[in-house]
């Protein structure tokens, strides 16, 4: 009897697994830091462009201090603009 128990937990957290699994997030279409036309899906390493015109969301201010961390990134140096 104890099978029984076990085999019905067993098949119902299956099934909620499936459940769960197909009303997930779908995936993105698109990069979240890159703009349009920015992302190449087939690279695996997805590295955008710098400067404000290759981010997703539009800059209000991008002064040099800005532009030189932009260009550094994922760098460990920061950028020589003092």
């Amino acid at each position: 009897m104890r099978w029984i128990s076990g085999l019905t937990t067993i098949t119902g957290l299956y099934v909620l697994y499936r459940v769960f699994r197909q009303s997930g997030p779908a995936m993105a279409t698109s990069s979240a830091a890159f703009a349009d036309n920015e992302a190449v899906p087939e690279n695996a390493t997805q590295v955008r462009n710098a400067g404000p015109a290759a981010t997703a969301t539009p800059q209000q201010e991008w002064d040099e201090v800005d532009q030189a961390s932009d260009e550094s990134f994922p760098a460990s140096d920061p950028g020589a603009r003092y």
